[in-house]
């Protein structure tokens, strides 16, 4: 038994550090969706595998967080990124040293304070200059921007988000049967799996989407729902539909350089 999890644990190392490599693409999303539901242990040791990346990531940019803008920007002109700290993509034998078993990662995931990422209902703050990136149960990503609070609740039917400041990007895991929505004052998003930002504003949200197609509202207004896609961007006014706005993709990352300890000067 104990050869049988060890073989599981670097498994599951292998496919997060494959995800993190960026080498990622929709058939390599199939093949671990089925070798996910192939064997109950299997999920277990990919979420300890995401939390022995995570401790990793989280050491490298630790207190390191970029400021939020009082309005959102729409121009593609080109900003300077000071680098504030860079990592290398975790690998298998750095993700299962980081690792070092399962009672080991139970430690981990409370010193991290991780644990709340095994519950259905949660709710997540980080403080002026605090980065956060954590798995929620569904196994979606999270990554939290400084100074920014959510409430998440995942429903059976549904995976509601409540965003009451701040910003938070998302890797949604797709689960066709529960719909993914971030609600940020009037504004709805909703994703089944893909990966995009949503950043709250007094008068408004903005949403950025990376990956995939995600759909956006105003819940105060008549119009249908928005459509975006990878490399599109929307700002919703709390009273007004969505305008979408193409973005080229170095100001795509730019704009989410912050997920990498990054600042981008404007």
């Amino acid at each position: 038994m104990e050869k049988r999890m060890s073989t599981i644990d670097d498994i599951a190392a292998q496919w997060v550090a494959r995800q993190a490599s960026g080498q990622w693409d929709a058939k390599a999303q199939a093949q671990l969706d089925d070798w996910l539901i192939a064997d109950t242990r299997h999920q277990g040791a990919h979420f300890r595998a995401q939390a022995a990346w995570l401790m990793m990531d989280r050491a490298s940019v630790m207190g390191v967080g970029a400021p939020m803008p009082d309005t959102p920007a729409f121009t593609d002109d080109s900003p300077f990124v000071v680098p504030v700290a860079r990592h290398s993509p975790p690998t298998r034998r750095r993700i299962l040293t980081a690792l070092g078993g399962s009672a080991a990662a139970a430690s981990l995931m409370a010193g991290l304070g991780l644990a709340y990422a095994l519950k259905d209902r949660v709710n997540l703050t980080t403080e002026v200059g605090e980065l956060r990136k954590i798995p929620l149960k569904d196994r979606s990503i999270a990554s939290v921007n400084t100074d920014s609070h959510l409430e998440i609740a995942l429903k059976p039917e549904q995976r509601d988000i409540k965003l009451v400041r701040g910003e938070v990007w998302f890797d949604v895991a797709k689960d066709t049967s529960r719909p993914f929505v971030v609600a940020a004052g009037n504004v709805r998003v909703r994703a089944v799996g893909t990966a995009f930002s949503v950043r709250k504003f007094d008068h408004g949200a903005d949403v950025l989407v990376t990956e995939g197609v995600v759909e956006v509202w105003n819940r105060d207004t008549d119009a249908a729902p928005v459509r975006l896609t990878a490399g599109t961007r929307t700002f919703v006014p709390d009273t007004e539909a969505p305008k979408v706005v193409e973005f080229r993709p170095e100001a795509v990352d730019r704009a989410l350089a912050w997920r990498e300890g990054q600042i981008a000067l404007d």
